[in-house]
């Protein structure tokens, strides 16, 4: 209960549950060459990169919580497939050695006077700053929740509170809808709302209760999935596998008690429509970070205002931006992150030898895309939405050997690549395998 109290003050920066540093409650004055703000999957390979390029001793690193997640982890643990607890590390097992870790939460950045003052007093200067804290998650912005999760049947793969009621929502199903929804909003990871139905109705099938299920996806989109080489392939399987899925409604309350889940239709303004439930798993509205939203560093929307093409602030040359905080017209992703760090390393690379940064970051994101326990179609596309893909196959198809990448390799790429410094995406290996034709 009380977990789930705590979503309501949740600030997603690819981490969870918040403990302070009782050692640094004393209003002190700091500064580093390098702060880093944020220690989720951006934050923590920037510092290890700029430990490399500067020594430890002039990084430090802002962020709050005990524990670091693999989210995308998630949508398996959330179908059964694999353990919360894997998912998990301590933040202090993946913070790069030597560098300095604020263990409290960022209050306010004033760029004007390279300042950051956290909630326990302190105020940090730095030379430059590297911006990292990530999507906010709203649960509260739909009526009903985050109340609604203490109640059975309901869950989201959006929260380490919430994921295990995911699995249990699943396991305990009988008869009736199985409801998923995608927000009105931008989100983290655009195909992970529907990478659990595809799942859930793979439970379903194996558990010999599909034929009393009926299996709806509720999006607020006008598409199923924006990028259409994709989407095409999704369709197919939406239809033979007899999915239900229902463009532009909009989740705007639940009401646990009846198990029953109010949209919105957006191309008919008051129109509602209420679902029953047997199953309900929601994908929660979400924003920018509301201390960037709160700051000189936001654009009007209240997102880190970047370049697209190099990551550096439009305003303050010695301001960076990193992952799902930032306005880069691309998907909000772990793999978009890992591409961003190599953008990112080479132009504070060049911003400290007083050179104009000279790598383009060409928006390469990718979603994996899973579609059963033992496939995954990989989705990988650039700023245009035009796929990127990696391998010289037709990556649209669902593939066993994708999704052993996605539940197997990704992890372990994540946990001793990306968060080392050492994995800046698959750009180096696409144009092997293309022959260097991409």
């Amino acid at each position: 209960m009380a977990a789930l109290r705590r979503l309501r003050q949740c600030h997603s920066t690819g981490i969870a549950i918040s403990h302070f540093h009782t050692s640094s409650r004393a209003s002190a004055k700091l500064h580093y060459k390098m702060l880093v703000v944020g220690g989720g999957s951006g934050g923590i390979s920037m510092s290890a990169r700029m430990k490399r390029m500067m020594g430890a001793e002039n990084v430090a690193v802002v962020e709050p919580s005990e524990m670091h997640y693999y989210q995308p982890i998630w949508t398996l643990v959330g179908a059964g497939a694999k353990t919360l607890t894997s998912s998990g590390r301590s933040t202090a097992s993946v913070m790069p050695s030597g560098v300095k870790w604020v263990k409290s939460k960022v209050q306010e950045i004033n760029p004007d006077t390279n300042t950051v003052r956290t909630d326990d007093g302190n105020e940090i200067s730095y030379e430059y700053l590297i911006v990292a804290l990530g999507i906010q998650i709203h649960f509260e912005k739909i009526k009903g929740l985050p109340e609604g999760f203490e109640h059975p049947k309901i869950g989201s793969n959006y929260s380490v509170q919430t994921v295990a009621k995911t699995w249990k929502a699943l396991q305990d199903f009988k008869e009736g809808n199985a409801v998923f929804t995608f927000p009105n909003t931008p989100v983290k990871c655009a195909g992970a709302p529907q990478k659990i139905m595809y799942l859930a109705d793979a439970y379903l099938r194996k558990t010999g209760k599909r034929a009393k299920a009926n299996v709806i996806y509720q999006t607020s989109l006008p598409v199923l999935f924006g990028i259409k080489k994709y989407a095409d392939s999704l369709w197919d399987i939406v239809k033979q596998r007899d999915l239900q899925v229902n463009l532009r409604q909009n989740l705007i309350e639940v009401r646990a008690e009846k198990q029953e889940a109010v949209f919105e239709n957006l191309d008919k303004p008051g129109e509602t429509k209420v679902l029953e439930y047997e199953m309900l798993h929601v994908t929660p509205p979400m924003g920018p970070n509301l201390v960037i939203k709160g700051s000189l560093l936001a654009d009007e929307a209240g997102w880190l205002d970047v370049s697209k093409d190099n990551l550096q602030h439009k305003r303050y040359p010695n301001v960076f931006g990193i992952g799902d905080c930032t306005n880069l017209p691309t998907a909000k992703t772990g793999a978009a992150v890992a591409a961003q760090t190599a953008i990112l390393n080479r132009t504070i690379s060049k911003v400290l030898k007083n050179e104009k940064p000279d790598k383009i970051y060409d928006g390469y994101t990718s979603c994996p895309l899973v579609t059963s326990y033992n496939t995954v179609i990989l989705a990988e596309f650039d700023y245009n939405g035009q796929p990127l893909e990696t391998f010289p196959i037709n990556q649209a198809k669902e593939r066993r050997l994708m999704y052993y990448m996605k539940a197997d390799v990704m992890p372990h790429l994540y946990w001793h690549g990306l968060l080392r410094g050492l994995w800046g995406g698959p750009g180096p290996y696409r144009k092997l395998f293309h022959l260097g034709m991409k």
